[in-house]
């Protein structure tokens, strides 16, 4: 038996697991892109949205440069796709009190009331679909998660193979 469809204890094969991990995947960018759609926004413009948020969550607001790094974006796309988000009110360009030299990204409190009518109900089904799961089995949950997450963006920063064609 291979690695790819080897039985890992539990039933599910290696295979098995990540066909799961793909069709959450698939199911969470059809969310991402209904919610872009009613907003006007393009898919990039979601995920920097999600990014800003995470960062203000982590307490060190986004910078223009920050975000373009995580997006792969150069300057001029990033400036455009800020002004974009400015321009629909989904973020707000400030100067930190500290270093007025800095600009950080922010979500002002309207478009965070609109983001939560589309994500708090995702939140409650999520909730209430996990309320069986304990606290062991929730930090397993949350393990694979971490995991996936860290080998998807390992496996994403690797070059390319050459086209053999």
């Amino acid at each position: 038996m291979t690695r790819d469809t080897a039985d890992t204890g539990g039933g599910l094969s290696d295979l098995d697991l990540t066909r799961l991990l793909q069709t959450l995947t698939v199911e969470s960018d059809r969310y991402a892109e209904r919610f872009g759609a009613r907003h006007g926004l393009h898919r990039t413009d979601v995920n920097a949205l999600g990014l800003i948020l995470d960062a203000a969550r982590g307490g060190d607001p986004m910078s223009p440069s920050g975000l373009a790094r995580e997006l792969g974006l150069s300057p001029s796309a990033t400036t455009a796709l800020v002004d974009r988000l400015e321009a629909l009110g989904h973020v707000e360009r400030t100067r930190p009190a500290g270093d007025r030299r800095r600009v950080a990204l922010t979500v002002p409190e309207a478009a965070l009331v609109e983001g939560g009518r589309m994500f708090v109900p995702l939140a409650r089904a999520f909730a209430q679909s996990w309320a069986e799961f304990g606290p062991a089995e929730r930090e397993v949950v949350a393990r694979f998660l971490a995991v996936s997450t860290a080998a998807m963006q390992s496996v994403g920063r690797e070059r390319p193979p050459a086209d053999p064609g």
